[in-house]
């Protein structure tokens, strides 16, 4: 754990998030300025700058959950699509320096070439999507 990551922290809870999900492994939680109510970041427990750090297996298992993840996603926040994405260093415009995966519900109405403006949000908020996603991911058939 790198004690100045806020990733770092929110594994090991010393800092607060809405987990929807969590494994040996990775954990799931709702972003603090999503750009739609539902837009969830997937993170592997261990610290890894990127996934250019990353064991090949490690990786896999990261979207393993980003897998599971994404169907509660989009059923809990009824999605017309999802975006996923990954970015890996500061020319890829990645913000967090802890590997991370964004899962963001879309929806038809929005502008399609591009992302929507994130929202302002509040923890009432994000706890209601949350407690609505992990019900969804929880409620999935075991693979």
């Amino acid at each position: 754990m790198k004690e100045d990551c806020i990733f770092c922290r929110i594994a090991g809870r010393a800092a607060d998030a809405t987990v929807v999900y969590e494994d040996s492994q990775t954990l799931a939680f709702l972003d603090i300025h999503p750009l739609n109510p539902g837009h969830t970041l997937v993170i592997p427990k261990k610290h890894y700058t990127n996934m250019l750090e990353m064991p090949t297996e490690q990786a896999g298992r990261v979207f393993v959950s980003v897998a599971k993840v994404m169907r509660g996603v989009e059923k809990a926040s009824k999605a017309d699509g999802i975006s996923i994405g990954q970015s890996n260093g500061k020319a890829a415009s990645q913000e967090v320096f802890h590997m991370h995966v964004h899962i963001i519900p879309r929806f038809n109405h929005e502008m399609m070439s591009g992302f929507p403006n994130r929202k302002q949000t509040h923890r009432a908020e994000l706890d209601e999507i949350g407690r609505k996603i992990k019900t969804a991911i929880e409620s999935q058939k075991r693979d």
